[in-house]
């Protein structure tokens, strides 16, 4: 099915404002180049806390939540008003209700009639009578269930329904696909992929990023949401401690709604460097001045089915990568990975040494096939034709 001259209705998991874009903003976006798309923001599945953070999207959901649909970066985009209380039965009925009566709303605004839905949360089943969808994806990109907050068994019960209800269901973990082939007879298997042709830029001459260029070498690198809830503090702390001439650099924002997260190990540090957030397209800059890409997430239920999008992101950079062991990324052979400080440190010197101009091309040159083109090609192939 050609995804070009038609209408999308998207229901995402995040904001679309976000310093962190994921697998929901870059489809989308390149998707509304050819297409109308409508992104319908976060439901507000995790129960909100009094964290800094929780309270900001609250006051902007108060504000926007009233006003029609926004263009923002070429999609339009609809805040919508529900209660964040899944876990209770009247509460997900007073959604039912609210939902689909703000999302009719604004299709008829925009004159969009029988579009295909796109669910990144199973939820999304709330507005498919008000939709009346020509075609239905659902796409797993996380295993939400398991985060912190979220009602599990009334999740688990819509996303039953939504998988089987879906003409298509793309899984983007091994784990993942496994559990929705129980759900569904339509899965793809589709991991994260990246912009390659941006992040590629960092092989061409050019300056570094201002924070990189003041510091020694080697610089390591990880750029990403900086919280408890994926990396493993420990290990990124003995791995400064056993290194003190090499530069960890750190790059993205501190408060993502995880107000747990304890960086004072990291902050002790003197060869630990939290630079801040970037904006995407500046990233490429970032990695210019980076000798080896990190994953150094924590091996948990909730990254045992992460496919971190920075994996192609590194690569396409042209970056020697180590990772811990995420199940995920088994099968992606252009990482090394290492499951302590100690084999991380080891893993990153050998990566290092053999580490070469035309090493660095040969992967970025691999890595441009797991592109987003490439991959809106293969789900026009597997959704089906209406």
């Amino acid at each position: 099915m050609r995804l070009e001259g038609r209408e999308i209705v998207c229901v995402g998991f995040a904001d679309w404002d976000t310093p962190l874009p994921t697998n929901q903003h870059h489809l989308m976006g390149r998707l509304a180049e050819r297409n109308k798309v409508l992104f319908v923001e976060s439901l507000g599945l995790r129960q909100p806390r009094l964290a800094r953070a929780d309270l900001r999207r609250i006051a902007r959901r108060l504000r926007l939540g009233f006003g029609p649909p926004r263009s923002r970066d070429g999609v339009w985009v609809l805040s919508p008003l529900v209660l964040p209380f899944h876990r209770l039965a009247f509460v997900r009925r007073l959604n039912g209700w609210l939902l689909p009566r703000r999302v009719r709303r604004a299709v008829r605004r925009l004159g969009i009639r029988r579009p295909i839905l796109w669910g990144y949360v199973p939820q999304a089943e709330l507005v498919l009578d008000a939709l009346e969808p020509e075609r239905v994806v659902y796409h797993c990109v996380d295993d939400i269930a398991v985060q912190k907050g979220i009602d599990a068994d009334s999740f688990h019960a819509a996303e039953r329904r939504f998988a089987a209800r879906a003409d298509l269901v793309i899984a983007s973990a091994p784990n993942l696909v496994e559990r929705m082939r129980a759900l569904s007879g339509r899965v793809l298997e589709a991991p994260n992929v990246a912009d390659t042709a941006l992040f590629a830029r960092a092989l061409e001459p050019g300056p570094a990023d201002p924070a990189l260029e003041a510091l020694p070498r080697p610089r390591i690198v990880f750029h990403g949401a900086i919280t408890a809830a994926k990396l493993d503090l420990a290990l990124l702390a003995e791995l400064a401690r056993l290194r003190p001439a090499w530069s960890l650099v750190l790059v993205g924002p501190l408060d993502m709604g995880t107000p747990d997260t304890d960086l004072s190990a990291l902050t002790r540090a003197p060869n630990v460097h939290l630079v801040g957030a970037r904006r995407h397209e500046e990233l490429p800059a970032v990695l210019r001045g980076a000798d080896a890409g990190l994953i150094p997430y924590a091996i948990n239920p909730l990254t045992s089915s992460v496919f971190p999008m920075k994996v192609y992101e590194y690569l396409a950079a042209g970056l020697p990568v180590v990772s811990t062991p995420l199940p995920a990324l088994a099968a992606v052979e252009a990482i090394a990975f290492a499951d302590d400080a100690a084999t991380t440190v080891a893993a990153l010197e050998r990566e290092l040494a053999g580490d070469s101009p035309d090493r660095r091309q040969e992967r970025s040159e691999a890595a441009a096939a797991n592109s987003w083109e490439a991959r809106i090609e293969q789900i026009e192939a597997a959704l089906p034709s209406p």
